[in-house]
């Protein structure tokens, strides 16, 4: 197996101290973080384009890098499908979910929460934060460790060690400036990644055409799966509303995207940022779908995890990268480095957002309890204090996510098991004036157990893979024959003896828990105000989607209308109540 050279290693340690050399200089520049609200939202003072480019390389993450490329070689390319879901998520996000928090003004989202239901559903809700961004931010960072073993033979633990501790430097000292700067210089290393790979393939097969009719033989193109049956792994009905759930539970309703959002000073720059990050992210992850076949053009004949040459199918890009620009030195090294910069940009947006959830909904308010106050120098330092113990914990966990399966697999499988009952929870919020808070955690909590039952239960059955084949290697040390061609055909779909629930495709996980978040919250609430008579309070028009709210304060003044108009002809005025219970 080729190694890096030390070119390779100049780059990729160049990229690291840029990235941490950003980190400082917003340490020592501007206000010098002497506020959290500079620290974690910039004082309100970014543009759109960093803001847009931060959203997408957040969400992609090094997960998608090389997760979706070893998705289309192993599994087609019916994934891409999910693109169609970003488009429609995005005016859902812009126009509903949005303007509620910039109308706040809040550091947390989960603030909303507790204005609109209370401390116990802020609280619920922020730990169920806490759990998904853990067990994300090990993924996301045994990711880049998992392309490091594949090429250089330096082991996970230096590589997760590594690279964390690199990010939780440069996050702790630079705050959310630093953190969307580095998106900007990162990004362009992702795309540079990405571009390296497709163009080196069509330069060896004849052109682009030559991928997609190589990866057409072998059964790799795969747009027309319309099933309806829930257990098949991707449809169109999967993805569709699979994705348009996740993406929505991620813009609409997360910290670490909201966050970045709040740090534009007004709604419609952040809609414009949000509508902006719509393409780049389709873009890039079209790209990486295509590397995938870009990838298997090389091994179609010779499947690399078949011969033992790799441990996981997550691991095919940067072998692929090393077989085919080793000899080039430096090149090698500019791809690892965009790997690693994918791993950065989330893995900072993460401690950067959980430092700031920790200390908005768990610090301040035991120090109110106490009835005090933190003061602003306190704060900052307690905000570094966090960053750094965030940091370091999601290093720690990264050692588990070897056991979560694929990575891109187990990194939706997170945002839909947590993600979604949380969405579930903040729509219900936004949308109905019906529930309480009571009811509204019953649904999350309810929610949340089911979820994580349909999402980690055992045994689950083995996904069906297209087929592979070592036919055309001449040894198992990287030549090639492609003279004979092999049957590429897919394998049947899952095996009935498995629990049902366990059957259901990941891509469901979001949907359903969103779903049962609501419905039970809102039955619950129901029951609540029926049967045992709680009293619903008189809401704030501002903490409902803007629809809802116009319609409320219409509703509001025409009451008032009726209550003067009574008056005034001397009848005795029966007030309207102003609480809709539908």
């Amino acid at each position: 197996m080729a190694i890096l050279g030390i070119a390779d290693y100049a780059v990729i340690v160049v990229t690291l101290l840029i990235s941490s050399g950003i980190g400082v200089y917003y340490w020592l520049t501007g206000g010098k973080q002497k506020s959290t609200d500079e620290y974690y939202l910039a004082n309100r003072s970014m543009q759109v384009a960093p803001v847009a480019i931060g959203l997408t390389v957040s969400y992609l993450s090094a997960v998608s890098v090389l997760g979706v490329s070893s998705e289309t070689y192993v599994y087609g390319t019916q994934y891409a499908v999910a693109n169609i879901a970003y488009g429609i998520a995005t005016p859902a996000i812009a126009y509903l979910y949005l303007p509620v928090f910039f109308k706040l003004g809040t550091t947390s989202t989960f603030e909303y929460l507790q204005k609109r239901f209370g401390s116990a559903a802020r609280t619920a809700a922020s730990l169920a934060f806490m759990l998904q961004l853990f067990l994300y931010s090990g993924v996301v960072l045994y990711a880049p460790a998992l392309a490091l073993e594949a090429t250089t033979g330096i082991s996970t633990t230096a590589s997760v060690v590594g690279i964390g501790l690199v990010c939780t430097f440069y996050s702790t000292i630079g705050g959310i400036k630093a953190v969307l700067v580095t998106d900007v210089f990162q990004s362009t290393l992702m795309l540079v990644s990405v571009i390296l790979v497709i163009v080196t393939a069509a330069v060896n097969v004849g052109g682009l055409d030559q991928i997609w009719e190589i990866a057409l033989n072998g059964s790799r193109i795969e747009f027309d799966n319309i099933s309806m049956d829930p257990t098949v792994r991707h449809t169109w009905w999967s993805l569709t509303f699979g994705c348009f759930f996740t993406y929505l539970s991620l813009y609409g309703a997360n910290q670490v995207q909201v966050q970045r959002m709040l740090t534009i000073g007004n709604v419609r720059g952040a809609q414009a940022a949000l509508w902006w990050s719509w393409p780049l992210t389709s873009v890039m992850s079209l790209g990486l779908c295509f590397s995938g076949l870009a990838i298997y053009t090389r091994y179609r004949g010779c499947d690399p995890l078949t011969l033992g040459r790799i441990n996981s199918n997550d691991q095919l890009m940067p072998l692929y990268v090393m077989d085919m620009l080793s000899g080039y030195p430096g090149i090698p090294g500019l791809f690892i480095a965009g790997v690693f910069s994918a791993g950065l940009s989330t893995i900072s947006a993460t401690v950067n957002s959980l430092a700031a959830v920790i200390l908005e909904d768990f610090i301040k308010p035991l120090y109110r309890i106490r009835g005090k106050e933190i003061t602003a120098t306190g704060s900052i330092i307690v905000s570094k204090l966090l960053a750094l113990i965030v940091g370091l914990t999601c290093i720690a966990l990264a050692f588990m996510a070897r056991y979560l399966g694929g990575l891109l697999q187990a990194a939706l499988t997170i945002f839909g098991v947590v993600g979604g009952p949380v969405f579930g929870l903040f729509t219900l919020g936004l949308f109905t004036e019906l529930a309480n808070e009571k009811g509204a955690v019953i649904g999350l909590l309810t929610s949340l157990v089911f979820s994580l039952w349909m999402g980690f239960g055992q045994p689950k059955p083995p996904i069906p893979k297209l087929d592979v084949s070592t036919s055309g290697c001449s040894n198992a040390t990287g030549y090639y024959d492609y003279a004979e061609p092999s049957p590429f055909v897919g394998q049947p779909s899952g095996d009935d003896s498995y629990f049902y629930l366990y059957r259901i495709s990941y891509m469901w996980y979001c949907p359903i828990g969103s779903v049962v978040s609501f419905a039970v919250g809102l039955f619950a609430s129901w029951i609540l105000n029926v049967f045992f008579k709680e009293q619903p309070k008189e809401l704030d028009p501002d903490l409902f989607n803007p629809i809802k709210a116009r319609a409320m304060r219409q509703r509001r003044k025409n009451n008032e209308n009726e209550y003067s108009s009574n008056i005034a002809l001397g009848t005795v005025p029966t007030r309207v109540d102003t609480y809709d219970k539908t």
